[in-house]
């Protein structure tokens, strides 16, 4: 069973995914591209609807070496939600290929701190903070993401990023301290691209935080779907 390589418009720096997981994720996300794949295609609502649960044959695939690979892209692997004992087996299933480079991003890095002696040696931990502000999620607010994602950072060795994806209105001052007190390896900054009717901030603003943190020295990698609000 061959493992997926990378494409679309998500991460050029990751060079393959995989998803050891279906079902629907617990955090419910307007704006989730999954949820959208799954109401169009029976074939996506049969793997992405339900309860969370393993795919067994998922830990039969070979990883090889020298690759970045993201993990669980479809699914968030430490929601709240989710079993140990999944986490606890697609874990393993890195640590049976060292030399890869492992990508999880999630919603609810508290729980990561759970796992900080069972994370593969070579790993890029990142959140989602797609505002400041309050928005209806059943995700973790924002504001304990970038509460937690700091805890997370002096407990773990690793690097870390950031994803303002897709970005919604902000407050400067708030989003952009977030980031500078943060001070992860870098930041993804990305614009909704399935119209679901976000609550979008200026350009004018966005180039302001692109600008102000750039300006403390944080590596900006723009999506090029951030073009729109230019216009």
């Amino acid at each position: 069973m061959p493992l997926t390589k990378s494409k679309g418009n998500m991460y050029p720096w990751v060079t393959h995914t995989h998803s050891h997981l279906a079902g629907k994720c617990p955090h419910e996300c307007s704006y989730c591209y999954v949820q959208a794949m799954a109401e169009r295609y029976p074939v996506m609502k049969e793997r992405y609807g339900g309860p969370i649960r393993l795919i067994e044959s998922e830990l039969a695939v070979k990883y090889g070496s020298g690759k970045t690979i993201f993990i669980e892209h479809c699914n968030d692997l430490f929601a709240a939600d989710v079993p140990d004992i999944l986490i606890g087996r697609i874990l393993a299933h890195c640590d049976e290929y060292p030399e890869n480079t492992y990508v999880f991003q999630t919603k609810n890095p508290n729980r990561i701190i759970e796992y900080k002696y069972r994370l593969p040696q070579y790993k890029i931990i990142g959140t989602t903070i797609e505002t400041n502000r309050w928005f209806e999620s059943k995700a973790p607010c924002t504001d304990s993401r970038y509460i937690n994602f700091r805890d997370l950072m002096r407990e773990v060795q690793g690097q870390y990023f950031v994803t303002i994806e897709p970005i919604m209105d902000f407050d400067f001052s708030v989003l952009s301290a977030w980031m500078i007190y943060t001070r992860p390896s870098f930041v993804n900054i990305g614009a909704d691209s399935k119209g679901s009717g976000l609550p979008e901030p200026s350009w004018e603003k966005v180039s302001a935080l692109i600008e102000a943190l750039k300006a403390a020295g944080i590596e900006i990698r723009q999506k090029s779907n951030l073009e729109r609000l230019r216009n």
